[in-house]
């Protein structure tokens, strides 16, 4: 643990990105907790998280450094960790320090900082997304094993998906937020970032907590942790929008996003087209109607009673219109969410999530300082509706864009989905199993179901190398039987199916003798997994080769 504590402060010197962050722990106190960690391990004593070191967006307290909300003017000196955080140390992980931010978590630009814009860890002229842009670029640099974020609008997914890595949001309420500086106190949710989707989620299991230390909005039941474990069917329905919902988009992205949508079909997922209008109405209700008062709730009478503070002006300016909205108003926007979100929320009814683009493009540092306000706006088109309807979200990278910037789709669904979203989202990170078939797994036969039951996709019609012979099997329901041989074999017909790796070793752990899933080289040169037969269960059987494939040798012998 020690030798990890030393490569993080080599790590942060290396990289040289002193916007990352406001504050570090001393490395010898660094190095002198992680040594207790070991000792504690070596004792005996269940860690989970020893090993792990961990960066603080500086809107959550950490005992020891103070905590400025991005204003050095507003900074105060906790006595103790935020719950969230005091979780992950008992549990072994180590803080490093804390992260720079749009001040006051107002924002999803990573520019509107007195301590420096964050700049992108892949371009430095592009912004890092925001607000919590120091603990993304952290992560994405390799300096922490994971970081802590906020999101209200969308600042635990956008700085994700701009910087090449996870972000979990988990439903309003599992997270404790006692000992964040709220920004909206209803909305806010702890996030967590990681270059791995596992770690992203044991962290925030980890840190999920009680009503009693929970967002006051949405807090659950002391024993009701996260969901975990498997909580989809094997074939679930993903919900997209509308193509006309994906105009505005950098260039390219439309293109990647479609990409990303037929991977995931791929993986044993129906994709259905929806229409989210009443999600993006919603999204805008967050900034352009009265839900802003409760920023100004947060922080207002601070901004008023320092007029000479360190403030970012765009962050004033939207904090104090703010005070503006009236208490009908808010009623009035409530009302409209509520209609909006029983439309919207409707998708769920027959969709076990939503896919969308994260966010809608990659701005440039210059593009952000000539029209702030626009570019935010922007940035939250797929993001700020999530925490208004009480929804989870996972944001997981999926491959590049041009000129080589991170591409990346944030998986949304009802609250208390996180699991299933977990599920989805693992899916799409691993590559779908291949598997060949040449009997009754066929469309049309008899044990094709129990295929389609398990998430596989056909995907094409395929041929053996001229290496195999088939065999009719005496089986219920009858099958036939593939061998290797060294001589005088033929070129059997068959499909290829793709399907999940979960499904693929049901698929295997099931499989009833004489049949053994092996190598099968294929007609075209490839290799893929498929269904073989043992050589000993062909004694007695009718060779069926001259057929050249069981659905031939069907139709011949109905004749």
């Amino acid at each position: 643990m020690s030798a990890r504590a030393r490569a993080a402060f080599a790590r942060i010197r290396e990289a040289d990105r002193p916007e990352v962050w406001i504050s570090l722990r001393s490395e010898d106190d660094v190095v002198a907790e992680a040594e207790a960690v070991d000792a504690r391990v070596a004792a005996g004593e269940p860690l989970p998280l020893a090993g792990l070191v961990f960066a603080v967006k500086d809107n959550i307290d950490v005992r020891g450094l103070p905590t400025t909300a991005g204003c050095a003017a507003f900074a105060y000196q906790p006595d103790v960790d935020a719950e969230c955080v005091a979780r992950l140390r008992a549990a072994g992980a180590i803080v490093i320090g804390k992260t720079n931010l749009d001040q006051f978590a107002t924002g999803l630009v990573g520019t509107r900082s007195p301590f420096g814009a964050v700049r992108n860890a892949w371009d430095p002229e592009r912004i890092a997304g925001g607000s919590s842009s120091g603990s993304a670029v952290a992560v994405a640099l390799g300096e922490v094993d994971f970081a802590l974020g906020t999101d209200t609008a969308g600042s635990g997914r956008v700085p994700a998906a701009l910087n090449g890595i996870v972000g979990v949001k988990p439903t309003r309420g599992l997270v404790p937020t006692g000992g964040v500086v709220p920004a909206c106190r209803s909305l806010d949710c702890v996030t967590v970032f990681a270059a791995d989707l596992a770690l992203a989620r044991t962290v925030a299991e980890t840190m999920a907590g009680s009503a009693a230390s929970a967002s006051p909005v949405g807090a659950r039941a002391a024993a009701d942790r996260m969901p975990t474990g498997q909580a989809l069917p094997a074939r679930p329905y993903v919900a997209v929008p509308l193509a006309s919902q994906l105009s505005g988009l950098d260039e390219g992205w439309a293109e990647a996003f479609a990409a990303a949508v037929q991977r995931l079909a791929s993986c044993g997922v129906t994709i259905v087209e929806v229409d989210i209008s009443p999600l993006l109405q919603a999204a805008a209700l967050l900034y352009g109607g009265a839900f802003v008062a409760e920023r100004y709730a947060a922080v207002g009478a601070f901004i008023e009673q320092h007029p000479d503070a360190d403030l970012d002006p765009t962050v004033a300016a939207i904090i104090r219109a703010g005070a503006a909205p009236t208490a009908a108003d808010l009623f009035r926007d409530q009302e409209t969410l509520e209609r909006l979100g029983a439309e919207g929320l409707a998708i769920f009814d027959s969709c076990d999530a939503l896919l969308t683009p994260t966010t809608t493009g990659h701005p440039t540092l210059a593009a952000v300082a000539a029209d702030p306000i626009a570019a935010n706006s922007r940035l939250g088109r797929y993001t700020n509706y999530a925490n208004l309807l009480g929804l989870a979200s996972i944001a997981v990278p999926a491959g590049t864009v041009k000129p080589g910037l991170p591409f990346g789709v944030m998986f949304t669904g009802p609250g208390d989905s996180d699991a299933a979203l977990a599920e989805l989202a693992a899916r799409f990170a691993a590559p779908p199993v291949q598997v060949a078939v040449f009997g009754a797994h066929l469309r049309g036969q008899p044990l094709n179901a129990q295929l389609v039951s398990l998430g596989a996709t056909y995907a094409e019609d395929i041929a053996t190398a001229d290496r195999y012979r088939l065999y009719a099997l005496d089986t219920t329901p009858a099958k036939p039987g593939l061998v290797r041989v060294d001589r005088q074999g033929s070129e059997i017909a068959g499909e290829l199916w793709s399907m999940p790796a979960a499904g693929f070793a049901a698929l295997v752990a099931g499989l009833p003798p004489p049949m053994v899933i092996g190598t099968v080289a294929l007609a075209d040169g490839r290799t893929v997994p498929g269904f073989l037969c043992e050589p000993a269960a062909i004694a007695g059987a009718v060779d069926i080769t001259a057929s050249s494939g069981w659905r031939a040798h069907l139709a011949a012998t109905r004749q």
